[in-house]
C-alpha cells in the first residue's frame, strides 16, 4: 500500500506543478489548439489555447511510478512495464497527430491510415509480450482467455498455441483501438475526460489492491475466491501514478481550461486503461467501469449508422456531449453531470467486482 500512496502523491504534484510550467512552454511557442469549424460555434473562443498536455500526463506518472519503485526497493515487474510501455507508445503517435495540427494550424492530424499502422504496430508488441515474460509459476502477465471478472472458459488458444496467439494480438488490439479512441472522443469539454479518467484508473486501484490481498499466489491455492492476476499490487501502483497524475492535470484542465491534454494524453489514457483491463483479467469489466466512454462511443456509432440508413440524426450533433451543447445545457453543467454518469459507472462496476467474490 505504501507504493500506491508514493505513486500516486509524486504524480499528482508533479503533474499540479509541471503543467503550469509546461504551459508557459507552450504559450511561448505558440502551440495552440485549433478549432475544427463544424463544431459548435461556443468552441471558437478556445482557438489557441495550449494542447499535448497529455505530454505531463504521461511523464507526471512515469515519475510516479519510478518514485515508489525506488521507495519501495522493488524491481518493475512486467505487467507494469508493459502498461507503460503502452502508454507512452500510443501517447507518442498522439504527440505526432497534436504536433501536425499544430505546426499545419489545421483540425486535421495524422493521416486515419497512419494514426492506425501506428497504433497497430504499439498494440501488436504490446499483445505478443504480454504473453512472454512467464514468472516463476509460469504465468504470463496476460491470458488466451477472454476474461470477465476473472478469465472465463472461452480460450482463444483452443485450436492450437499460434492461431492463439493471432487471436489474443486482435483481441487485444480491437480493445485498445476502442478504449484509446473512445478516450479521445470523449475528450471534447473542459475536464470531461480527465475527471472520468481519475473516476476509471482510481476503480483499478482499488481492483488491483483487492487482486493482490486475495491472490493465488499468496493464497497457495486456485479457486473463485482468489485471483491469478500475475502483478495485481504492481497494476495497482500504476493506476496510482494515472489518477494522481490526472488530479494535477484537472487543476488546469477544468472550466475555462488551460490546456488541453489532445490526442496525446487521450489515447496515451485510452491505451493505459485497455492494458489495466487485460493484465488484471476484467476486460468486460471494464466495459462497466468505464461505462460513460462506451455510451459515448455509441452515440458517435448510433449518429452515423443511423444517418447512413435513413439520411437523419438521432443527436444533434455527435459525440452526445455535444448534443447537449447544442441542447443549451452550459458546458460545466454537462461536464458535471457526466462525471456522475461516470462515477455511476464505477460504483456499479467496483459493486459488480465485489459481489462475484462475495458469491464466489
Amino acid at each position: 500500500m505504501r507504493a500506491v500512496l508514493i505513486s500516486g502523491a509524486v504524480a499528482l504534484l508533479v503533474s499540479l506543478f509541471g503543467t503550469t510550467v509546461f504551459i508557459r512552454f507552450l504559450v511561448r511557442k505558440q502551440y495552440g489548439q485549433f478549432i475544427r469549424q463544424d463544431g459548435p460555434t461556443s468552441h471558437l473562443t478556445k482557438r489557441g489555447t495550449p494542447t499535448m498536455g497529455g505530454v505531463v500526463i504521461i511523464a507526471a506518472a512515469l515519475i510516479g511510478w519510478v518514485a515508489a519503485l525506488v521507495a519501495t526497493q522493488q524491481l518493475p515487474s512486467a505487467s507494469a512495464l508493459l502498461v507503460m510501455f503502452l502508454m507512452v507508445g500510443l501517447g507518442f503517435v498522439g504527440f505526432l497527430d497534436d504536433y501536425i495540427k499544430i505546426s499545419r494550424q489545421r483540425s486535421l492530424g495524422l493521416t486515419p491510415r497512419a494514426k492506425f499502422i501506428g497504433q497497430g504496430l504499439v498494440g501488436v508488441l504490446f499483445a505478443v509480450g504480454a504473453l512472454s515474460f512467464p514468472n516463476a509459476q509460469f504465468r504470463t502477465p496476460a491470458s488466451t482467455r477472454i476474461s470477465f471478472i476473472r478469465d472465463t472458459s472461452i480460450d482463444l488458444a483452443l485450436w492450437g498455441t499460434t492461431i492463439g496467439l493471432v487471436l489474443f494480438v486482435l483481441w487485444a488490439n480491437f480493445l485498445i483501438a476502442a478504449w484509446s479512441n473512445a478516450v479521445n472522443l470523449t475528450d471534447g469539454l473542459d475536464g470531461l475526460a480527465t475527471g472520468a479518467s481519475i473516476l476509471a484508473f482510481g476503480a483499478y486501484v482499488l481492483v488491483g489492491v483487492w487482486q493482490s490481498n486475495q491472490s493465488c499466489q499468496l493464497l497457495g491455492s486456485v479457486g473463485p475466491r482468489c485471483y491469478e492476476t500475475r502483478d495485481p499490487l504492481d497494476l495497482a501502483v500504476v493506476a496510482a501514478a494515472i489518477t494522481g497524475a490526472c488530479f494535477g492535470f484537472l487543476w488546469w484542465n477544468a472550466s475555462p481550461a488551460k490546456i488541453f491534454m489532445g490526442d496525446t494524453g487521450a489515447l496515451a489514457l485510452g491505451g493505459a486503461f485497455a492494458a489495466l483491463s487485460i493484465l488484471s483479467r476484467t476486460e468486460i469489466l471494464g466495459a462497466i467501469i468505464g461505462g460513460l466512454f462506451v455510451l459515448v462511443v455509441l452515440s458517435d456509432v448510433i449518429q452515423i449508422g443511423f444517418f447512413k440508413l435513413t439520411g437523419k440524426r438521432v443527436f444533434k450533433m455527435a459525440p452526445l456531449h455535444h448534443h447537449f451543447e447544442l441542447s443549451g445545457w452550459g458546458e460545466v453543467t454537462i461536464v458535471i453531470r457526466f462525471w456522475i454518469i461516470a462515477g455511476l459507472f464505477v460504483a456499479l462496476g467496483v459493486g459488480v467486482f465485489y459481489a462475484e467474490w462475495v458469491v464466489g
